[in-house]
């Protein structure tokens, strides 16, 4: 073939695609999609999917789409789509299982909506309609031929009585809502276009809403004394009672005895010094096994059985990191690393070094991420479905998507929280390949721009689509220097802001009795638990249980406040009091949230009533039920005064439009 020939069958075929019907009508900005469906969009079950698209082709032909659902077990659901503006569709549907779901989107040209649309707007105009009418009735007759049933009895019906109808009459008919039902369901779909595959990976409801509650089971005996896991039984009450329904654990193995570290993460410890928790591995076993001090599997079990009668769920904590002492190093030499002299290659992060712990080679064989997948497997086995994944960022990312596909594609209802404070792309990255929920910067946004700008990002797309942010207000390695120098203050602020701001929020033991004293000059706190037994006593004055009693009292009460989604900020005029709204799909009211970010000081301002919601003139009112004390009373106009004091820093209001009198 020579170079004319060829670039006559390249044109043959150009024209050929382009003459297509399909290629007419354009389908784009398909949402959720998350890199262009690379990757699962996230919802819980009960969710409703709001789907949308640009849906338009040339010239002023009407458009009709549907939404095409595929669910878990592969029933396959239809939703029509409406336009929203501006060549916007929508359809909503409530993902009511767990799993991978499927959506795709289909638009075609309406002939017969157009031509009703057309004759409607002639008609008033007054126009004659004798030649409308012939072509409705053509398409009609062409739809019945190619309808059956119901359908077909319906449009030969309207035929048979055609010629007996005066001309308005038949206009009539044919703009007649039965008549556009039965059409739309005959319809031969014209110019037929789909989209590419979306998916959204749906999980339990715990997945974005739930309470956490972190402690050191070795840390809950009596005092002198090292705890053991049915010691943790004691304390389900107290811990119930503040409203969390997430115990989460850190971790429960054996720890080895090879360079253990002492108090304050000394490197050499003393007598009686029982190491830290993530140093894993000892002759009493690896990941698979507890710590002989904590007790047995079957102590295990009673635990978890307990948890489950308070109402709670256990969250286990594994860290992918090991003891010199671990069983694996003499198994399986192969899968670590050593320099060059023969002596171990310990974890380190330059210039710190981990001399109790070794970090695995990923790469040196496979046996290791599948001995690692069993371990997972294992306490699954156990009845664990959370699990906390210390430090995932530093493991390979193809490991972490193989893993968890392969442990929720035999058990969905499995949750995995990424303990990843990194770079934010990694850290999002670590989501889109199936983390359900990730550790945030939260610790670290203080200022009423930070946390804007943060609570912005997290809960609009495209993040917003992928990650659900779980807010700590401490955590055993972070304590914030807002809470070792605020007070009592503090820490009421930072739990309100964490508890109204996202479905997910907890607290590391000690954060209820407002426990700071830091480390000189560092972020850690002073006698850290992660090196030694602590005991508390939690009861101690001052302590703010009650204050997170109430707080999550009202997460379950509140739809509003079980997402990190829904979130707006108004206007407060005060930088030190950062003013925000809630909502919830299908529900006309919202909560409002206002926090001063002030610890020591009252702070007070004029605020904004966000009456333009409900589209309201400035001078209207808002109902208003205080949430926190039970009063109910209105606001009238725009503006509006509140004043917050450090013994009480939040204030909580529900509003919707007052009643006209």
């Amino acid at each position: 073939m020579n170079a004319d020939s060829s670039r006559s069958v390249q044109a043959e075929a150009a024209l050929r695609d382009a003459f297509h019907k399909a290629r007419r009508i354009v389908i784009s900005g398909l949402a959720p999609s998350v890199e262009d469906g690379r990757y699962p969009a996230k919802r819980c079950e009960g969710d409703l999917l709001a789907a949308e698209a640009d849906i338009f082709a040339d010239g002023h032909e009407k458009l009709a789409a549907r939404l095409l659902l595929r669910a878990p077990d592969g029933e396959s659901l239809v939703v029509p789509m409406a336009p929203i503006g501006n060549d916007r569709w929508r359809a909503e549907q409530v993902l009511d299982r767990t799993g991978a779901w499927d959506f795709s989107i289909e638009a075609w040209l309406d002939v017969f909506g157009g031509f009703a649309r057309d004759t409607s707007k002639k008609r008033a105009a007054g126009l004659s309609l004798a030649l409308e009418a012939e072509e409705g009735r053509l398409l009609i007759a062409a739809a019945a031929g190619r309808a059956h049933g119901a359908i077909k009895t319906a449009l030969s019906t309207i035929l048979e009585s055609w010629h007996a109808l005066p001309e308005a009459d038949r206009i009539a008919l044919l703009l007649a809502p039965e008549t556009a039902d039965a059409m739309a369901a005959a319809d031969s779909h014209l110019h037929l276009v789909r989209s590419s595959t979306r998916r959204i990976e749906v999980e339990r409801k715990r997945a974005g809403f739930a309470s956490w509650y972190e402690l050191f089971p070795r840390s809950q005996g009596k005092k002198g004394q090292h705890g053991t896991l049915r010691d943790v039984i004691a304390q389900l009450p107290r811990i119930k009672a503040m409203g969390f329904d997430v115990l989460y654990l850190t971790p429960i193995h054996p720890v080895g005895a090879t360079n253990r570290k002492g108090r304050n993460n000394a490197l050499k410890a003393e007598a009686g010094d029982p190491g830290s928790t993530y140093a894993i591995g000892s002759q009493a076993g690896g990941h698979d096994a507890i710590h002989p001090q904590l007790g047995t599997l079957d102590d295990f079990r009673a635990l978890n059985s307990a948890v489950r009668e308070a109402g709670m769920e256990l969250a286990l904590d594994i860290a992918v990191q090991m003891s010199p002492d671990h069983p694996w190093l003499a198994e399986h030499p192969n899968w670590f690393t050593r320099r060059p002299d023969g002596s171990m290659r310990y974890a380190e992060n330059p210039p710190k070094k981990y001399e109790d712990i070794v970090n695995p080679d990923f790469y040196s064989d496979r046996g290791l991420w599948i001995a690692l997948r069993d371990v997972f497997l294992h306490w699954v086995g156990q009845g664990v479905r959370i699990f906390r994944v210390d430090n995932p960022h530093t493991k390979p990312l193809p490991f972490w998507e193989w893993l968890i596909a392969d442990v929720r594609g035999r058990h969905p209802e499995v949750i995995f929280l990424a303990e990843a404070f990194t770079r934010p792309k990694l850290m999002y990255q670590l989501a889109k390949i199936g983390f359900s929920e990730s550790y945030t910067y939260f610790t670290w946004r203080n200022s009423k721009q930070e946390l804007t700008q943060y609570l912005t990002e997290l809960s609009t797309p495209p993040v917003g689509e992928f990650f659900r942010p779980h807010f700590f207000a401490n955590t055993p390695d972070i304590n914030p220097p807002f809470l070792q120098t605020g007070g009592r203050a503090a820490f009421l602020i930072r739990a309100a802001l964490a508890a109204t701001l996202s479905g997910l929020w907890g607290i590391y033991s000690g954060f209820e009795i407002c426990e700071a004293e830091p480390l000189p000059g560092r972020e850690e706190y002073k006698d850290s638990e992660k090196y030694e037994l602590k005991w508390r006593d939690f009861s101690a004055p001052g302590n703010i249980a009650s204050e997170i009693a109430q707080l999550n009292k009202l997460r379950q009460a509140e739809p509003h406040l079980q997402s990190h989604l829904g979130v707006a900020f108004y206007n407060a005029f005060n930088d030190k009091i950062i003013y925000y709204a809630k909502s919830a799909p299908g529900r006309s009211d919202r909560i409002l949230v206002a926090v001063s970010l002030d610890p020591h000081h009252v702070q007070e301002c004029d605020f904004e009533i966000p009456l333009w919601e409900w589209k309201l003139p400035d001078h209207e009112s808002l109902a208003v039920e205080d949430l926190l004390h039970g009063h109910k009373f209105t606001w009238t106009g725009k503006i509006q005064h509140m004043r917050l004091e450090p013994r009480a820093p939040y204030a909580i209001w529900r509003i919707h439009p007052a009643d006209p009198p």
